[in-house]
């Protein structure tokens, strides 16, 4: 009974260990499912991953291949302009020169004329010069024989009591007008009783002697009249300005009934107003 017992029990015992063994294998078995599945899992997710980026890198390929072509195209285009540029430039070159030499060339042409052109001015100029020298002679020459003659004149003249040239006519005054030394006013005073004006002085005849040629005249200046009676033709009256020794000179050249003419000299630098004096 006992032997019985024990087979029983050993039947019993048996299946237990199998069935834990089924289960850790069952465990194993879906852990390493799990981890296949997990590895099947990321190798799919870096089969597209890696697909992406393999169709990004020939996207990209593709981009730089278009780029290249482009920029050899651009460098060909280049290329022939470059190559059309440098025979322009090989021809302006050409030109270049054979516009310089023809420049040279009228440059030395123009230089040539203008020196042929100034030696013929010069010519003219000296022939120019020698007739013009010949002419100078004749007018100094006249221009010394016009001096004489007024030296000439000018001697034959008498002089005042202040070492005045005396002229006695018209062209007398014209002589000592040319002398330049003084200026000179021609008058002729024809009805008596009233005032006329003779250079910067008034002048008023009082009385004429025809036959003894003597006149009257009363002469104003500053504000004041002055009489000079029974004056003779040809005898000047002086008069001086302020301040000044240089004399204005009055003077009568001829007389006639109620009328007498003559003149009034007066210094380059004689001022406006006269002081009348004298004899």
């Amino acid at each position: 009974m006992l032997e019985e017992k024990n087979e029983v029990i050993h039947e019993e015992s048996a299946p237990r260990w199998i069935g834990i063994a089924v289960v850790i294998l069952a465990v194993v078995s879906l852990a390493a499912l799990a981890v296949g599945w997990t590895a099947s899992s990321r190798s799919h997710d870096l089969q597209q991953t890696f697909a992406a980026q393999t169709a990004q890198a020939k996207q990209t390929d593709d981009i730089l291949n278009q780029r290249l072509a482009k920029a050899e195209d651009t460098n060909a285009q280049l290329q022939g302009e470059l190559s059309v540029v440098t025979d322009k430039m090989k021809l302006t070159e050409d030109e270049l020169g054979r516009a310089r030499s023809q420049t040279k060339k009228i440059k030395d042409q123009e230089a040539q004329e203008l020196s042929e052109l100034q030696n013929n001015v010069n010519g003219q100029l000296a022939t120019k010069a020698s007739v013009d020298d010949v002419n100078k002679l004749g007018t100094d020459v006249n221009g010394v024989k016009t001096d004489l003659d007024a030296t000439k004149n000018s001697l034959n003249m008498a002089r005042g009591e202040f070492g005045t040239l005396i002229a006695k006519n018209h062209d007398e005054i014209d002589e000592l007008r040319r002398l330049g030394e003084r200026d000179y006013y021609e008058f002729t005073i024809a009805k008596k009783g009233e005032r006329e004006k003779v250079g910067d002085v008034m002048v008023e005849l009082r009385n004429v002697n025809p036959k003894k040629n003597l006149y009257t005249v009363a002469i104003y200046a500053d504000d004041q009249r002055y009489e000079k009676k029974n004056r003779s033709v040809n005898e000047p009256i002086y008069f001086f300005t302020n301040g000044s020794r240089a004399p204005i000179e009055f003077t009568v050249n001829s007389v006639a009934k109620d009328k007498i003419s003559g003149y009034l000299s007066v210094p380059k630098a004689n001022t406006v107003h006269a002081q009348a004096a004298g004899n």
